[in-house]
This record gives C-alpha cells, sequence and structure tokens, in this order.
C-alpha cells in the first residue's frame, strides 16, 4: 500500500474512533456502565458498519471503491 492511500484513509479512521468514542459515551450517559463486553460488541458493530455506510453515501476515500 502506497502513502498516498493511508493519507486518504487517516481521516476515515479517525471519523470512526470519534464516532465510537461518542457512542460509548452517550450509552454511557444514559444507561450507565455496561460492562466491557457489550461495549466491545458496540465497537464491533460501529467499525463493521462504517465502511458500507461511508461507501453508500458516497464519500469513501478511494482506496476503499
Amino acid at each position: 500500500m502506497d502513502l498516498d492511500h493511508v493519507i486518504a484513509v487517516v481521516p476515515h479512521y479517525i471519523a470512526m474512533l470519534l464516532i465510537i468514542a461518542g457512542a460509548l459515551s452517550v450509552i454511557n450517559a444514559l444507561v450507565g456502565d455496561l460492562g466491557f463486553w457489550i461495549e466491545l460488541g458496540v465497537v464491533i458493530i460501529i467499525a463493521s458498519l462504517y465502511r458500507p455506510i461511508v461507501l453508500r453515501l458516497g464519500i469513501a476515500p478511494e482506496p476503499w471503491r
């Protein structure tokens, strides 16, 4: 993978991390502490759904198309 591809996807990985952190913060504020395994499940769900959603919206970087 060349440097241009890495630079193209870095903003999306940062956005994904911010979405995960925000979702976990909101869930913890609304429900309280869920425990490690449920939070890990939320992280896996968001991380696995991010790329297909971004592709469907048409804002995916070139290496993901």
